[in-house]
């Protein structure tokens, strides 16, 4: 028992590595965790906004009970991936849920689309951070015969043909991966 570490007041690992702060607008596209997304959404507060895009009404169903689970205000849109409502420069930060492989589900096409309307609604300098599914840990490792590390290096290589600088792995842990971009135009 010594040996463990506290955990009471720390935030989930998804939480914390997408680096959302109070303050900030942000959009989140498409839904995994109803957890995560409640979380995510509710990080801004009052000073900032918190906006998502997911692809049918059964999912705003949910994104709306996980909002008002975590007391966040959120705007949701049914809408497709690859033509945002938003106007251009409205966001700091886009969170895109990608552990179900919704990105790689869209032809090569519409995921590029998808992805260059990412750019257009972020500000200058703004961020993106794909939640992938990471490598598998604990029992799941023990008993996945394959494991698949191309999902994180998939998005890196889609962020990249995006516009995305600095695009990078932040971490591959208890199954998820993360990878950031940043959009051209800020201070590094």
């Amino acid at each position: 028992m010594f040996l463990r570490q506290s955990t009471v007041g720390r935030e989930p690992l998804a939480i914390a590595m997408s680096g959302v702060r109070m303050g900030e607008r942000l959009l989140q596209i498409g839904m995994d965790s109803a957890v995560v997304t409640g979380l995510l959404a509710a990080k801004p507060g009052l000073s900032g906004e918190s906006a998502m895009v997911v692809p049918d009404d059964a999912t705003a169903v949910n994104a709306r009970r996980a909002a008002e689970n975590a007391g966040a205000l959120v705007n949701i849109q049914v809408h497709t991936l690859d033509a945002l409502p938003y106007d251009q420069h409205s966001f700091d930060l886009v969170v895109i849920h990608n552990r179900d492989g919704q990105l790689a589900a869209l032809g090569e096409a519409q995921r590029a689309r998808a992805l260059q309307e990412s750019v257009r609604v972020l500000r200058p300098g703004g961020r993106v951070v794909i939640i992938d599914k990471g490598t598998p840990s604990g029992l799941t490792a023990i008993f996945q015969s394959r494991k698949d590390p191309g999902a994180a290096a998939a998005s890196v290589k889609a962020l990249e043909a995006a516009g995305f600088r600095s695009v990078r792995l932040l971490g591959d842990r208890d199954g998820y991966g993360f990878v950031e971009g940043m959009k051209a135009g800020g201070s590094v």
